[in-house]
């Protein structure tokens, strides 16, 4: 275990620095910041001097030394926009994120394991395709797109949810809807191949031939044992849903951390960029590392060597 965990770590440190490098190039790839951040009647004598003052007149190599160390010291700078601490601007926001994805993501799994349950209790066909190709119609269907329909009927339309903003509990139930449809279809293919491929085992013919019931056998011993497939992918969803909701964010307006991102994008606001990717990834890599030692406790034949 303590070897796994050493190399693990500095597989998370080795990917860490890979994103840091790749968000420093990008961002020196789109141009110097402060043609957008002066005004348009600023001077090139103007522009030039505020680069300079940014550090972006350095040469290339002193530019990405001096941003490594001052990441190693918690540093990523002060927003160009909103003169406020970057890290603190992302922390801000990493609770609206987290809200959206933990319940876009429960929502999704639950709906799927009471789909497959129910395929698996009736044994039926027909059930099984209506789940399956209409989780696969809504995955084909843009998540943005689903959304702006979302949004035409239950709030133009009906009148019966907010469209904008996170005002009140009512605010999630449109784009949480979003998301955990569109990652519906990915749960109820897997859980249910897994319940099907466990439904051949011989102990499964044992419990039957003992006289217990289908439902019985599906929840006390299928189920638990069909568990770290998906525990696997559900992890794995988990952390891209944390970096991966800006669409969704962009079209509820959202305050979480995709909002952010796009506008720091948008106006070549650097140390935003950097510090929110940084985030992101430390989120990915950090829930996978919990859910490798997750699936070792729930089944002793995986191996952290």
């Amino acid at each position: 275990m303590p070897q796994y965990l050493i190399k693990r770590i500095g597989q998370a440190v080795f990917t860490l620095f890979c994103v840091l490098t790749f968000a420093f190039v990008l961002g020196r790839a789109t141009g110097k910041p402060a043609g957008l951040l002066l005004p348009d009647s600023a001077t090139p004598a103007e522009v030039d001097a505020l680069n300079g003052a940014l550090g972006f007149n350095e040469p290339l190599h002193v530019q990405y030394l001096t941003f490594l160390a001052n990441v190693l010291r918690g540093d990523f700078g002060i927003s160009y926009r909103q003169r406020e601490s970057a890290l603190a601007l992302i922390a801000e926001r990493l609770p609206a994120t987290f809200e959206l994805a933990f319940w876009s993501f429960l929502l999704g799994l639950i709906l799927a394991v009471l789909a497959a349950t129910a395929i698996q209790l009736t044994g039926s066909r027909t059930l099984r395709s209506l789940f399956i190709w209409g989780g696969s119609l809504r995955h084909s269907v843009p998540d943005f797109f689903f959304a702006l329909l979302a949004v035409l009927l239950f709030s133009v339309a009906l009148g019966m949810l907010p469209s904008l903003g996170r005002t009140s509990p009512a605010s999630l139930v449109l784009p949480v809807l979003t998301i955990a449809t569109g990652q519906f279809v990915l749960y109820v293919r897997l859980i249910d191949a897994a319940l099907s491929d466990q439904a051949n085992q011989d102990y499964v013919r044992t419990a039957f031939a003992k006289g217990q019931s289908r439902a019985s056998v599906l929840f006390s011993h299928m189920l638990p044992n069909s568990v770290l497939p998906v525990l696997t992918m559900a992890g794995l969803n988990l952390g891209s849903l944390l970096g991966g909701t800006v669409v969704v964010e962009a079209v509820f307006a959202w305050p979480g951390l995709g909002q952010v991102l796009t506008e720091a994008v948008s106006q070549r606001d650097f140390p935003i960029v950097q510090a929110g990717l940084l985030v992101v990834a430390l989120i990915f890599v950090t829930v996978n590392l919990a859910v490798d030692l997750l699936a070792a406790k729930v089944d002793p034949r995986v191996s952290l060597a």
